[in-house]
């Protein structure tokens, strides 16, 4: 079916496990756990934790976790949700009697309660083999030894050098040398590896009760925040069950909410109405139809979607054919549907890593601290740099992702599964805050409708249509950009291109693994 030709990385291929993700050293730090006899989740761990000191603007353990773990690729898929609560202190009538009606992006009321580190001794706790104390030496290593800064990396630090110059500690922590970090550039942060020695001795308490909490604390409420160590102490981390939808005769499975997860699935319920075959991977009407899903699930998304311990989020509903059907039939091949232009709170960065290892165990694992940099609020003592999920409430008393005490935002983070008859095919993810759910459509119809490998799939150049705006990569045709223009489409050309991905491809007949990396980040993928 393949009708294009992308010149790009080939694809990588192994036998015993296989590790993909953003970053050289996290896939190695991975590939060493796995042919040390490690699980996938063990693997996961610790090139989570090692992108925590070495892509400081995507990740952290001041961040949430989510996943989607498979045991021998066959078993019961289990769902960890590590997103954060609102303290308990935060009434959405305290934001509105100071005339808040949104939450600003560096603020401590943008602080979340960081998810991470619970999430991580949680999956351990129920597939690994190793503990933290193991599984963070090469993060301890990389923050008191030091780490050489990458490029994609320091292209980040520089566009974000104005927030990092005016955050809460940044210079001091994150503007060593009074500048950004330089590509090449050795960067030490001695406090974060002290933090993480701490973990990896007394485990997750470490974090979240006794001198590291308390120095959290200290730092938000120095700043206005509402938290408290009893915030922190009383974090959990829930397991759940995936929920899921049929795509070409496979099942493609998410975490549930407040993950956005559900977003992906409706698109393609709504995509299903289509033989995308008929067109071209790079054709007007396949991006016109991929922005119309996207515009439908995205307002399904803002209108509906929140904490489901809070608000009534009726999953079965909004995943049936009936839902898909009310925006699905009315869409047009020439011209967009009258919509709304939602405007979701939170564009985010994020880092993605997928594991298979040698016993065919699963592991599709994501970790944020949101936007880049986070809240550009750096803990006082421990060098924990704070994610800004909270900024992603909004006020709105009513809606169902209105800000309450000891609620979950919705969020934007989102790892990726695809299975067949029960069995694992392909843990995958795209990162890229909003572009997540479109993402992982886009990656995954280039392999089910368009016939392309993993590497292929994620090569392919990339659109969103956000905020009424379709912002497409260079890489689309100009004819196509033309073409989406005749149809009402406002389009614009994206700098940097649009988040990154990574994927692993299980053959069950041959007993082989299948790896592809996103060029559009510094990471690849690894096997033995």
């Amino acid at each position: 079916m393949r009708n294009f030709h992308l010149a790009g990385r080939s694809t990588v291929h192994a036998e015993n496990a296989m590790v993909a993700t953003s970053h050289p050293l996290a896939v190695l730090a991975a590939i060493e756990v796995l042919r040390s006899g490690g699980t996938a989740v063990d693997a996961a761990v610790a090139a989570s934790a090692l992108l925590a000191v070495v892509e400081p603007q995507s990740t952290g353990i001041g961040g949430d976790c989510f996943a989607l773990v498979q045991p021998k690729g066959e078993g019961k898929i289990v769902a960890y949700n590590g997103s954060g609560r609102a303290p308990k202190a935060a009434e959405a009538s305290w934001y509105l009697e100071r005339n808040l009606h949104a939450i600003p992006l560096t603020s401590a009321h943008a602080v979340s309660i960081p998810g991470a580190v619970d999430a991580w001794a949680t999956i351990l706790r129920d597939h690994g083999k190793l503990g933290l104390d193991s599984l963070l030496q090469p993060a301890i290593k990389a923050a008191e030894q030091g780490y050489v800064v990458a490029p994609h990396i320091a292209f980040d630090w520089k566009n974000q050098f104005e927030k990092l110059k005016n955050g809460t500690n940044t210079e001091r922590y994150l503007l060593p040398h009074g500048r950004p970090a330089l590509a090449g550039d050795v960067i030490r942060q001695p406090e974060l590896g002290q933090t993480l020695r701490a973990i990896a001795k007394d485990g997750r308490d470490a974090f979240y009760t006794g001198a590291v909490a308390a120095d959290m604390v200290e730092t938000l409420r120095g700043i206005g925040g509402l938290h408290t160590l009893e915030d922190f102490a009383a974090h959990t981390t829930e397991t759940t069950t995936p929920i899921g939808t049929l795509y070409k005769g496979h099942d493609v499975w998410q975490c549930p909410p407040n993950g956005p997860g559900i977003t992906m699935l409706v698109m393609l319920n709504i995509l299903s109405r289509f033989d995308l075959t008929k067109f071209p991977a790079l054709s007007v009407e396949r991006f016109h139809l991929e922005a119309e899903a996207a515009r439908i699930a995205y307002m399904m998304r803002e209108q509906h979607i929140g904490d489901p311990a809070f608000a009534n989020v009726d999953v079965v509903r909004i995943l049936t054919n009936e839902f898909a059907d009310q925006y699905g039939d009315k869409i047009r091949m020439d011209r967009l549907l009258d919509l709304p232009d939602v405007k979701p709170p939170m564009n985010p960065s994020t880092v993605y890593i997928t594991v298979v290892d040698r016993d065919r165990n699963v592991c599709s694992f994501i970790n944020s601290i949101a936007h880049s940099f986070g809240s550009a609020i750096v803990s006082n003592k421990t060098g924990i740099l704070l994610q800004n999920r909270g900024a992603g409430f909004r006020i709105e008393p009513g809606h169902p992702n209105c800000i309450a005490p000891g609620k979950r935002p919705l969020h934007t983070i989102i790892p990726g599964l695809l299975t067949r008859a029960g069995r694992a095919e392909m843990p995958f993810g795209v990162m890229g805050g909003q572009y997540q759910p479109v993402g992982q459509v886009h990656v995954l119809t280039n392999i089910l409708d368009y016939g392309c490998d993993v590497q292929e799939a994620i090569d392919m150049p990339r659109g969103l249509h956000y905020e009424g705006v379709y912002q497409l990569e260079d890489g689309v045709p100009a004819d196509v950009v033309e073409g989406l223009k005749k149809l009402g489409h406002k389009t614009t050309s994206v700098v940097p291109p649009l988040g990154g991905g990574q994927a692993i491809w299980i053959d069950w007949d041959k007993g082989t693994l299948t790896g592809g990396s996103d060029p559009r980040k510094d990471g690849c993928a690894l096997g033995y």
